[in-house]
């Protein structure tokens, strides 16, 4: 299968790594330094699961050397997406899908407000790595897992060749939702909600899930994202919530968002994607989300300023 890895830090880097490990036919869109050590000295992963270096690598700056493919992997941060629209235009031929792996819910409608819906499947996936340095991407926690399948939640030949593909990586879960939209969603309340208590309290997960008073914004937020999802059509379990609680509850106590490690560390971050878009999505249906407001209205003067700060 021939593969573009549209966004080569963590998430692509790794998953696109261990693609390419495989004998898949992958190319990295990467520039800057990230380019020059891949394409001089190849993609270092250190995984948890087990390191490894792939050499050659196939990378470019230039989408259009590379033309159509049969899979992109999209995997950008949410504010770099409208760039990444226009980039990946020379990438989408006749029957080349489009996976996103990011964190967020809007960027489905714009995938599918540009590409059209044939293209475009639900994703999502679950890691913990970042770009190290240019070139090296660290798997730090969490077992890798992904999870993909059609809008319409259809069986299909090309969602079944991808799962024959990922099922033969090594160390990654790989799951074909009954439901990819819900898939998507319960992992957006969990990431907005403790990325948005986690930035704004400045505590481990450990810390606010153990205070009662941060306890109850926690799920207010999970509530409030929930509600929000079951409005624009998506049939989330009345237990949701419950259920996304006791996960949190099983985490190791000392971890961090990534949304949040980004805003303390002053680094401009997905602020909008997650708690912003609650906000946005609830003024549009008209359904309360005080608490989102709360954290979006405490977190947005950090957020511009290292927006200033960055493009300085």
């Amino acid at each position: 299968m021939k593969i573009a890895i549209f966004g080569s830090g963590g998430v692509g880097g790794y998953f696109g790594g261990r693609l390419a490990q495989a004998g898949q036919d992958v190319t990295f869109i990467a520039r800057g330094g990230h380019l020059a050590a891949m394409t001089e000295s190849g993609l270092r992963v250190d995984s948890i699961g087990g390191d490894f270096v792939v050499k050659p690598v196939k990378a470019t700056d230039s989408p259009q050397s590379v033309g159509p493919v049969d899979l992109i992997i999209l995997a950008v941060k949410s504010w770099q997406l409208e760039d990444a629209i226009e980039g990946m235009q020379p990438l989408v031929g006749e029957n080349t899908m489009i996976l996103p792996l990011m964190n967020g819910v809007e960027q489905m409608d714009a995938l599918q407000n540009a590409f059209g819906l044939k293209h475009v499947l639900g994703g999502l996936c679950r890691i913990s790595a970042v770009r190290a340095a240019p070139g090296h991407i660290k798997h730090v926690g969490i077992q890798p897992s992904i999870a993909f399948g059609e809008l319409d939640n259809a069986k299909s030949e090309r969602v079944e060749s991808l799962r024959q593909m990922f099922v033969s990586l090594p160390g990654i879960l790989v799951d074909v939702p009954a439901n990819i939209m819900v898939a998507m969603w319960d992992k957006y309340i969990f990431i907005c909600a403790t990325s948005g208590v986690g930035a704004v309290t400045r505590q481990t997960m450990g810390e606010f899930r153990a205070n009662p008073e941060t306890r109850e914004m926690l799920l207010h937020a999970m509530e409030e994202a929930a509600a929000i999802g079951r409005a624009r059509g998506v049939p989330l379990p009345e237990t949701l919530v419950t259920e996304i609680m006791g996960r949190i509850d099983a985490i190791a106590p000392d971890v961090t968002a990534s949304m949040q490690k980004d805003i303390m560390a002053g680094r401009p971050s997905e602020l909008e994607a997650q708690n912003g878009a609650v906000v946005r999505m609830g003024h549009a249906l008209n359904i309360p989300v005080p608490t989102h407001e709360k954290i979006y209205e405490a977190l947005l003067p950090l957020e511009k300023k290292a927006r200033e700060t960055s493009s300085s």
